[in-house]
């Protein structure tokens, strides 16, 4: 119990910490293309591939950073499946 609860604190005492980090601004080019809720879409569902080039080639990124936020998230989401986990996961009739 003792062990427990001391790996719960280390890292609650780590997550406060990390939430002091300084964050990195992503400054995109003038002329770069800002991904949308479509863009996020795709790159949810090409999710895997992106992953598996990533291994051999660090350009490769699964998420673009140059997004518009919340719709670029949802369309991610989405893409990924969580759209079909959460109406599954609210169904009815199971």
């Amino acid at each position: 119990m003792k062990k427990i609860l001391l790996t719960i604190l280390i890292l609650g005492v780590a997550l406060v910490l990390s939430g002091c980090a300084h964050p990195v601004p992503i400054c995109t080019p003038p002329g770069t293309h800002i991904y949308g809720f479509w863009g996020g879409l795709w790159h949810g569902m090409i999710i895997v591939f992106s992953f598996i080039g990533q291994l051999f080639d660090h350009d490769i990124t699964i998420y673009a950073s140059n997004n518009n936020g919340g719709w670029y998230n949802f369309g991610y989401f989405i893409g990924v499946g969580g759209f079909g986990s959460l109406v599954k996961a609210l169904n009815p009739y199971k």
